[in-house]
């Protein structure tokens, strides 16, 4: 089934100027029926402008459905239980990144201190 330009600007959610434009500047070829207006192909719209989501079922206004059920205990007792184990991960990360923290520090000043100098000589300790 091929486009009408108002059913072409109905599935793209574009109004009809928009889709006569792209075809005007080549973005979207269409062929002319005899009354005037166009027939295009729906791969071709959609190749251009994303189809657009239209609602095939229409929905009750009153029932919301974007609404979460009631929690239960259970739930409540695995989200408290997850979110303990997560604030002790993440104490245990500081703490990882501390000591990383330190040993770099140590590493630093290790490569900053001047070396020992040795002699050249093999029984003299300087």
């Amino acid at each position: 089934m091929r486009y009408s330009l108002g059913t072409a600007a109905i599935a793209a959610g574009k109004s009809k100027t928009t889709i006569q434009r792209a075809i005007a500047k080549g973005r979207i070829s269409a062929e002319k029926v005899v009354g005037g207006g166009y027939s295009i192909d729906p791969a071709e719209l959609h190749r251009v402008f994303p189809m657009s989501n239209i609602d095939t079922v229409s929905c009750d206004p009153k029932l919301d459905t974007t609404r979460l059920p009631d929690e239960t205990p259970e739930l409540r007792a695995k989200i408290d239980g997850l979110e303990a184990m997560l604030a002790r991960e993440r104490e245990a990360l500081e703490e990882v990144r501390a000591d990383r923290d330190a040993w770099k520090q140590q590493a630093t000043a290790l490569l900053a201190a001047p070396q020992k100098r040795r002699g050249w000589w093999p029984w003299s300790r300087s």
